[in-house]
């Protein structure tokens, strides 16, 4: 659909940022005039994203009430080889088909621009593969993160399968972590999501030194895990992911490759996600609301605004850093499951903190007080060690 030639706000990138972000507007500065650019044919991609019930406030709770969403009571579960748990946070999730179809459905029809490739962007506007110019006021880049030299870390790689079963599969309440099964060479899980009593959404996740996905050995792993359970099923829907785990570097240069001037960068490309999770939507929701709240009053000021919740995002987030660190640097990678089973003995309240990147200082005390999962020279080495660098294709 054919967009207005000049807007107040150009978002670039329609995935879970971008999109949040143009729904808040809508929301809370509808005088603004902006489109939602995004190359794909749809908004969000092919992802799942999932929170804590209270990762969100009232605000963040009330932007996303109009998705259709997975929800569930009761808790949610941990397994580990040595140690099992329920915990009482509840549980959402949202499938990105679900959040096309609500986009598509509250932003208005001119702001729609998928099938819309971005290739030159600016302060004062885009340019499209199609030639087509359009100037802006305020552009937000919140296209998807690209990996970085300036970076360092490990990398979280996954593939989900939505599955149908032929009788009830008996799981009542999200599986976060089942580490109970084989860990080849980085700390696997898998991760379960009851849909319906005959539909489940498992996901095959590892905490590993290489981007590398090897879908077909993921999908043969889901295959005997399920089989494992008794499951006779059929495949509906699948997705794959490589997301960065970020342990350290130099955020200043990160940006400052990525950053055109006048352009405002958010999203995962701009730095914010939690570095150790890789949830992002307490993240985005903050997010987008904090910038369309901000565009109400001073759009000049935007790309100033973004960076310095980006740079006190990275600050705010060191800690979780650090433990990334020592996961992939200090643990040896088939034992790194240890180091989540200490983490799940701790007290609830803390857990969704940490979850919610808002760990207080008690916490991050209280989470390196007592045996450490590792020994203390690999610690002290992973310290005073570098890093491997965020560069997909390339193992540390």
């Amino acid at each position: 659909m054919s967009g207005q030639s000049s807007l107040d706000i150009a978002i670039v990138g329609g995935g879970l940022a971008g999109g949040l972000l143009a729904l808040a507007l809508q929301r809370h500065a509808p005088e603004l005039s902006f489109a939602l650019f995004e190359a794909g044919e749809a908004y969000g991609g092919n992802h799942r994203w999932s929170w804590f019930e209270h990762d969100l406030d009232t605000a963040g709770n009330a932007l996303l009430a109009p998705f259709p969403k997975a929800e569930w009571t009761g808790g949610n579960d941990v397994r580990f080889p040595a140690h099992s748990r329920r915990l009482d946070s509840n549980y959402r999730s949202l499938d990105s088909r679900d959040f096309d179809a609500g986009l598509r459905k509250l932003l208005p029809q001119q702001s729609i621009r998928t099938g819309s490739k971005v290739v030159g962007l600016d302060g004062s506007g885009i340019t499209l593969e199609s030639g087509e110019r359009i100037a802006a006021r305020a552009v937000v880049d919140c296209r998807d993160a690209v990996p970085s030299e300036h970076l360092t870390g490990g990398w979280q790689v996954f593939l989900g399968q939505h599955l149908r079963t032929a009788a009830p599969h008996g799981i009542e309440r999200p599986v976060i972590m089942d580490a109970t099964v084989e860990q080849p060479g980085a700390y696997r899980f898998v991760y379960l999501l009851p849909l319906d009593p005959d539909e489940i959404f498992v996901e095959d996740t590892y905490y590993a030194d290489s981007p590398e996905l090897d879908a077909e050995t993921l999908r043969q792993r889901i295959e005997d895990y399920v089989t494992a359970k008794g499951w006779k099923v059929e495949v509906v829907h699948e997705e794959t992911g490589v997301l960065p785990v970020i342990t350290g570097g130099d955020f200043e240069a990160y940006r400052a490759s990525l950053t055109t001037p006048g352009v405002a960068l958010a999203g995962a490309r701009g730095g914010f996600v939690h570095p150790l999770t890789s949830y992002t939507v307490p993240i985005a929701v903050r997010n987008a609301l904090a910038i369309a709240e901000a565009a109400r009053n001073d759009l000049v000021s935007l790309p100033h605004l973004v960076e310095s919740r980006a740079q006190d995002h990275w600050r705010g987030t060191a800690y979780y850093r650090l433990l990334g660190k020592m996961l992939f640097e200090a643990a040896e990678p088939s034992e790194r499951y240890r180091v989540f089973e200490r983490f799940y003995r701790l007290p609830e309240p803390l857990i969704s903190r940490f979850y919610a990147a808002r760990s207080t200082p008690l916490d991050k005390m209280r989470i390196l007080t007592g045996k450490p999962p590792v020994s203390v020279s690999r610690a002290i080495r992973a310290l005073l060690g570098k890093g491997a660098p965020l560069v997909q294709g390339k193992s540390p």
